[in-house]
């Protein structure tokens, strides 16, 4: 016989999160995942100019609203058959990259490393060290990050004009042109960033961290000389054995993101044990166990609706259920890397499966992959030249704008009639990864992560379910919308 157990709502998770949980002879025989709450962004943007989706979608978030707004510019370019100028492309990718960076940092040092400041941990030997360290609000490292957090997110006022909620994401590039002197103040922003990695996250150069291809090669990173933030967490995950932790569907997609000129830095694709090709016309998503109508079959999102019900027997969240081919995915900086190929994401994953050590790791480590990239980038902007084309779509037309967000793939669907948007339709990073069961009952991502996890039917629940569901960084705002 099992017991049923309420978890939620949860601090340092951004939005509502509620959690149900049957626990059965000491362990989670299985858990459901529920967004508790509506927003109805789609119905808001339903016979609304098309332009006015710029305004609208960054407001569904505070903390990825560029990735929104990148993602509706992406599908206005689509509708109206445009690309931008070299420049407009260098300035969407930095300011993606940029939201992107800030928040792997913001995740790993708010979100995440507090947990073990935790009196559950009081009696290992790195319980104390720790809690001085990572304590919320009080601890040393809150103090440190957020001010480096800050000058760095400086480059959003120079990028976009300002954040959250810019304008300067178009279809057709960037409206806000740099000039050489402001091009030289993101050089140097990017230099101090980087110099407060290489000291306080990494305690190494970027290149080393970016080299490292193995889990033999990560461990003789963690005993080696430095410190470094990076190296307290791998201590903490050997010896709490975060790498058998949370392990999900091992199934991973990555939609690609940051357009260079003839390739992207991070390709399109799905691994499931090997490499398969990334298919967009796969993607249904299923309402059967979500407060939404009917609408018989798994619909592809640019034929879906949102059309939200009171009541309906079965359903127990208002995040639809995504699915690729019919499976469960995951998606995130784990997918994104192992996807794109990198070693050591992909020897994360071989011995374990994807799990709470190997998600941190590989957020991590993109902020070593990606702050060269953008040094890059910025080489390549040219003043003086365009930064942004200008049309508008066809009065019957549609489009698809794909990105990566740091917690994983957003995409938005549009669809034009009468000049006005007939439908739109949004699936973002933690709707693929916390969604509800589909008509099959297959379970969400981390609905099948946390099942088989200990559990006490009257105790209190270890703190490793909430590593799990933090491990993730989940973004439910966003997840429902």
């Amino acid at each position: 016989m099992s017991t049923r157990r309420v978890v939620g709502p949860f601090n340092r998770v951004e939005g509502d999160l509620e959690i149900t949980l049957e626990i059965e002879r000491g362990r989670i025989a299985a858990a459901y995942v529920n967004s508790p709450l509506y927003r109805g962004f789609e119905q808001i943007l339903q016979g609304k100019v098309p332009a006015d989706a710029l305004v609208l979608v960054p407001r569904i978030c505070g903390i990825c609203s560029v990735a929104q707004s990148a993602a509706s510019a992406l599908a206005l370019a689509d509708a109206a058959g445009i690309a931008p100028p070299p420049n407009g492309r260098l300035a969407a990718n930095l300011t993606l990259a940029a939201e992107n960076m800030a928040d792997h940092l913001t995740h790993f040092y708010l979100f995440f490393m507090p947990d073990f400041a935790h009196a559950d941990y009081a009696t290992r030997p790195w319980h104390a060290t720790i809690a001085e360290r990572f304590r919320a609000t009080t601890g040393s490292a809150p103090n440190q990050i957020l001010p480096a957090r800050a000058r760095f997110m400086q480059m959003m006022g120079l990028l976009a004009g300002k954040w959250p909620h810019t304008l300067a994401v178009q279809p057709g590039g960037s409206t806000r042109p740099l000039q050489s002197s402001e091009i030289f103040r993101l050089h140097r922003t990017l230099r101090e960033f980087r110099q407060f990695l290489e000291t306080v996250t990494f305690g190494a150069r970027l290149e080393d961290v970016a080299a490292i291809t193995s889990r033999a090669q990560l461990e003789a990173y963690r005993t080696g000389a430095g410190g470094g933030d990076l190296r307290t967490f791998l201590a903490i995950a050997d010896d709490i054995d975060l790498w058998h932790l949370g392990r999900g569907t091992d199934r991973f997609m990555s939609y690609g993101c940051y357009q260079e000129e003839d390739r992207r830095l991070f390709p399109a694709g799905l691994w499931h044990g090997a490499a398969e090709a990334f298919d967009v016309a796969a993607i249904q998503e299923d309402i059967s166990h979500a407060w939404y109508a009917a609408a018989g079959l798994p619909q592809h999102p640019a034929a879906g609706s949102t059309l939200p019900v009171e009541e309906k027997d079965g359903a127990y969240s208002w995040c639809k259920a995504p699915r690729l081919a019919g499976q469960v995915v995951e998606t995130g900086a784990l997918a994104r890397q192992v996807v794109a190929g990198h070693p050591l994401a992909r020897d994360m994953i071989g011995g374990c499966g994807g799990s709470v050590a190997a998600r941190v790791v590989a957020r991590l480590l993109e902020l070593s992959l990606v702050l060269p990239a953008m040094e890059r980038w910025l080489n390549q902007l040219a003043p003086g030249e365009p930064w942004c084309i200008s049309a508008q779509p066809a009065d019957e037309t549609s489009g698809v704008g794909l990105v990566e967000a740091a917690r994983g793939s957003l995409g938005h669907w549009i669809t034009v009639r009468r000049g006005r948007i007939h439908n739109y339709q949004i699936i973002a990073p933690t709707t693929w990864n916390f969604s509800p069961r589909d008509a099959q009952g297959q379970p969400g991502a981390l609905e099948q992560a946390l099942a088989g996890l200990p559990a006490s039917d009257t105790e209190t629940l270890p703190a490793a379910i909430h590593h799990v569901v933090r491990s993730f960084d989940p973004c439910m705002v966003c997840t429902v919308h």
